[in-house]
Protein backbone atom coordinates (compact mmCIF):
# COMPACT_ATOMS: atom_id res chain seq x y z
CA UNK A 1 0.00 0.00 0.00
CA UNK A 2 1.13 3.33 -0.46
CA UNK A 3 0.55 6.15 1.85
CA UNK A 4 -0.12 9.49 0.92
CA UNK A 5 1.09 12.49 2.46
CA UNK A 6 -1.33 15.27 3.55
CA UNK A 7 -1.23 17.83 5.99
CA UNK A 8 -2.44 17.51 9.64
CA UNK A 9 -4.53 20.04 9.78
CA UNK A 10 -4.79 20.54 13.42
CA UNK A 11 -1.09 20.94 13.89
CA UNK A 12 -1.21 23.43 11.02
CA UNK A 13 -3.59 25.00 12.62
CA UNK A 14 -1.71 25.07 16.32
CA UNK A 15 1.18 26.11 13.81
CA UNK A 16 -0.89 29.14 12.59
CA UNK A 17 -2.03 30.37 16.49
CA UNK A 18 1.21 30.19 17.24
CA UNK A 19 2.38 32.55 14.15
CA UNK A 20 -0.16 34.72 15.22
CA UNK A 21 0.77 35.54 18.73
CA UNK A 22 4.70 35.54 17.30
CA UNK A 23 3.10 38.35 14.62
CA UNK A 24 1.39 40.45 17.88
CA UNK A 25 4.69 40.21 19.87
CA UNK A 26 6.64 41.33 17.11
CA UNK A 27 4.54 44.96 16.85
CA UNK A 28 4.09 45.19 20.64
CA UNK A 29 7.90 44.59 21.35
CA UNK A 30 9.04 47.78 19.66
CA UNK A 31 6.62 50.05 20.20
CA UNK A 32 7.11 49.56 23.95
CA UNK A 33 10.83 50.10 23.38
CA UNK A 34 10.00 53.12 21.31
CA UNK A 35 7.49 54.22 24.32
CA UNK A 36 10.28 53.72 27.05
CA UNK A 37 13.34 55.32 25.08
CA UNK A 38 10.88 59.12 24.65
CA UNK A 39 11.92 62.13 26.01
CA UNK A 40 9.58 62.20 28.98
CA UNK A 41 11.50 59.73 31.69
CA UNK A 42 9.96 58.32 34.68
CA UNK A 43 10.98 55.56 36.72
CA UNK A 44 9.01 52.96 34.78
CA UNK A 45 10.91 53.29 31.53
CA UNK A 46 13.56 50.84 32.62
CA UNK A 47 10.99 48.27 33.87
CA UNK A 48 9.25 48.91 30.69
CA UNK A 49 12.49 48.42 28.52
CA UNK A 50 13.41 45.05 30.42
CA UNK A 51 9.44 44.00 29.50
CA UNK A 52 10.10 45.54 26.07
CA UNK A 53 13.01 43.34 25.19
CA UNK A 54 11.52 39.98 26.85
CA UNK A 55 8.58 40.28 24.29
CA UNK A 56 11.23 40.71 21.53
CA UNK A 57 12.71 37.53 22.40
CA UNK A 58 9.36 35.65 22.56
CA UNK A 59 8.56 36.99 19.20
CA UNK A 60 11.52 35.38 17.27
CA UNK A 61 11.11 32.43 19.99
CA UNK A 62 7.25 32.18 18.77
CA UNK A 63 8.33 32.47 15.36
CA UNK A 64 10.89 29.85 14.72
CA UNK A 65 8.69 27.61 16.87
CA UNK A 66 5.36 28.34 14.93
CA UNK A 67 7.21 27.77 11.43
CA UNK A 68 8.35 24.48 12.67
CA UNK A 69 5.17 23.39 13.98
CA UNK A 70 3.84 24.15 10.36
CA UNK A 71 6.61 22.54 8.73
CA UNK A 72 5.96 19.50 10.98
CA UNK A 73 2.41 19.55 10.18
CA UNK A 74 3.40 19.25 6.08
CA UNK A 75 5.95 16.70 6.29
CA UNK A 76 5.95 14.81 9.13
CA UNK A 77 4.76 11.35 9.07
CA UNK A 78 1.63 10.41 11.48
CA UNK A 79 2.70 8.06 14.09
CA UNK A 80 -0.28 5.33 13.64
Amino acid sequence: MTETKRTNKEVLVKGLKIMGVSLACMFIGPTLIYISQTKIKAPIDSILLVIAIVICGLAVYLAFKGINTILDSMFKKKAS
